[in-house]
């Protein structure tokens, strides 16, 4: 039985190669059903949700880890976050027509960008140019110009859930051995299909592709939704944009709404509410200059 909403990270003993195996159904779920998009934005959504987990649990971080998408294609903007904890959600902004179904069709020319908000810290970010023909490729770009290790992925993602697949090999002597060793492996990988990796195992997975290999497989860890948004956090937005801004905007609307964009919360705030959140923050900032 496959398991779900988890990731399982492995090892193949004697070799320089390292795997992850990951799948989200009930998180990919959550995350979906706050937004009405066409099934291609849709289905590249779980692929970048998806992807975002595995960068989370590949890279040492405590914080949020952001995977963005950005073209000129009718797919303007597609955004998935993970947490260290993994801790999923995303967003996609598209034209009302929505053209082609691959990556290069939906979001044209652009680039893909991996940023790190460590919990303490300034956050840090790299950028590549959108290649490939799919997700995966794109990924696989970043790391071979950013960690310059030999990395592979598989991403396939349905309406019901998403899965993947990551072997990359780990900072080593290079040598004969060690080149054949990926060699290998890589080609044993490629061997997955689609309606295999969202349909079976991790277990199963590396049975049908290594079952000639020494795998070490590590305990589970649960992958999760969860949106972070608040009103103390559009509150704080709000005062990083004046009073007199915040002012001319009441004055025109009659109140604020902020909608988040991951989980369609709204958030409103009236003459009274802003009152009040400016008040706070001065009361907030005598207390920061007294001590």
């Amino acid at each position: 039985m496959q398991e779900k909403d988890v990731l399982r990270r492995f090892l193949f003993d004697g070799l320089a190669v390292r795997g992850e195996w990951l799948n989200i159904t009930a998180s990919w779920q959550a995350a979906k059903q706050h937004h009405p998009y066409p099934e291609a934005v849709m289905q590249l959504l779980g692929e970048a949700l998806a992807a975002a987990t595995l960068l989370s649990a590949i890279i040492k971080f405590d914080g949020n880890l952001i995977l963005q998408a950005q073209g000129n294609g009718s797919l303007k903007s597609l955004v998935a976050q993970s947490t260290n904890k993994l801790e999923i959600r995303g967003w996609a902004r598209c034209d009302d027509a929505v053209t082609g179904k691959s990556l290069a069709e939906l979001l044209g020319s652009g680039r893909l960008a991996l940023t790190i908000e460590p919990a303490i810290g300034k956050p840090y970010q790299g950028i590549v140019p959108l290649t490939g023909s799919n997700l995966s490729q794109a990924v696989e770009t970043y790391f071979s110009q950013s960690e310059q290790l030999k990395t592979r992925l598989w991403i396939f993602a349905n309406q019901t859930q998403a899965t993947a697949l990551f072997i990359q090999e780990l900072p080593a002597q290079k040598n004969e051995k060690t080149r054949e060793d990926w060699q290998r492996i890589e080609a044993l990988a490629n061997t997955i299909s689609e309606q295999e990796l969202l349909s079976l195992s991790c277990e199963e997975v590396l049975h049908r592709l290594f079952n000639e290999e020494q795998v070490r497989l590590f305990s589970a860890e649960p992958i999760s939704f969860k949106c972070r948004c608040s009103a103390e956090k559009v509150a704080t937005t709000l005062v990083s944009l004046g009073r007199e801004t915040v002012d001319k905007i009441l004055a025109e609307q009659g109140e604020i709404i902020a909608d988040c964009e991951f989980c369609s919360s709204k958030y409103h705030f009236d003459k009274i509410d802003i009152a009040r959140v400016f008040s706070k923050a001065l009361v907030h900032a005598d207390s920061k200059t007294q001590h």
